[in-house]
């Protein structure tokens, strides 16, 4: 990342207070994948909480170490090399700018389209380390498979515990051909020049509090801490990491899929001063002109629809068009819903 100023820097510090921890605070769920209550336990957690952690989840490390060995060395290349993947129109290589709203944090990104074959052209075609590239193309490829049949196994787990039917009622819509999936890597660099800040309440904001609109969301990071998420009472909770393990979060889709049951949460990314930290997220989305509404299956007697009905190319557009901390929701909730 470019050396900037301190006043600069200072920018993406924001005061708050800071989160409870979370060994005294044990509100995150976990999860292990192998048990037969699992079906029982994810319902749950995305009723409750809307963000969980699985555990023999069958992802083989191997494609975790190569992913995020490759990634480390496409971080770790000159500036001018990272900005030949860039910049992101959406898809490449963007720092410090999320999106086109004014969003900022202490972070460097790749985003990238799942659909193979496509999400690379401009990695591949500008950059002089065109082996590399073709190394890191391979291991995304073998994860992402990897990570989105994982998704879509704990999808239709979700839908047997709702006895929904047909079971991939959800996970269809990832396998899809056309869905609209994303991936994303964040690496978020060491700051030593603002320690001070920390100490005097200061937060460094690497990613700022946001949902995330589509259905499911696979975060793994490395064993660098950094993630909260937001309790409906506001209260910020700190998420020890374990890169051995997956995060889910329950997506703004998902949520209007069951009428609110599931709820979408809130999370931050805050920086570190002293280590660097790295997370990869597999974003599962629809197809673009899928409608979005509550499932007539879930609607109980006389239970009213919280939200209007909407494709998914609009409620992207939305989300794409708002600031992070925006309720884009609000947008299509009912007048007299509740959630």
């Amino acid at each position: 990342m470019v050396a900037l100023s301190k006043s600069t820097i200072e920018q993406f510090f924001i005061k708050t207070c800071k989160p409870v921890n979370a060994l005294t605070f044990p509100q995150i769920p976990l999860i292990d994948l192998s048990q037969p209550d699992s079906k029982h336990l994810l319902v749950k957690a995305c009723q409750d909480v809307g963000f969980f952690k699985v555990v023999n989840h069958g992802i083989p490390l191997k494609f975790i170490n190569e992913l995020e060995s490759e990634a480390t060395k496409f971080f770790s290349s000159p500036q001018s090399v990272k900005e030949k993947a860039g910049p992101p129109d959406p898809f490449g290589y963007g720092n410090k700018n999320i999106g086109r709203n004014g969003d900022v944090g202490w972070v460097e990104y790749l985003l990238l389209d799942v659909k193979r074959d496509s999400h690379y052209n401009k990695l591949l075609s500008s950059s002089e380390q065109h082996q590399e590239n073709l190394n890191f193309r391979c291991v995304v490829d073998d994860y992402v498979t990897a990570v989105k049949n994982m998704a879509c196994k704990i999808l239709e787990m979700m839908a047997d515990e709702l006895k929904l039917e047909p079971r991939n009622v959800f996970s269809k819509l990832l396998m899809d051909e056309q869905s609209d999936s994303v991936f994303r890597v964040n690496y978020y660099p060491p700051c030593p020049e603002l320690q001070e800040n920390e100490i005097n309440g200061g937060n460094l904001i690497g990613f700022g509090e946001h949902t995330d609109p589509q259905i499911i969301s696979v975060l793994r990071s490395d064993n660098t801490s950094g993630l909260e998420i937001s309790l409906r009472d506001g209260s910020l909770v700190y998420v020890p990491p374990d890169s051995e393990s997956f995060f889910i979060n329950v997506g703004d889709s998902l949520q209007v899929m069951t009428n609110g049951r599931f709820k979408s949460i809130k999370h931050r990314v805050v920086a570190n001063s002293k280590k660097s930290r790295m997370s990869m997220i597999y974003f599962g989305g629809p197809p673009l002109n899928e409608k979005i509404a509550p499932l007539a299956s879930l609607l109980e007697r006389e239970e009213d629809s919280l939200y209007k009905e909407f494709t998914w190319f609009e409620y992207k557009n939305s989300a794409f068009n708002s600031t992070l901390s925006h309720n884009r929701l609000g947008l299509f909730e009912k007048i007299s819903s509740k959630i």
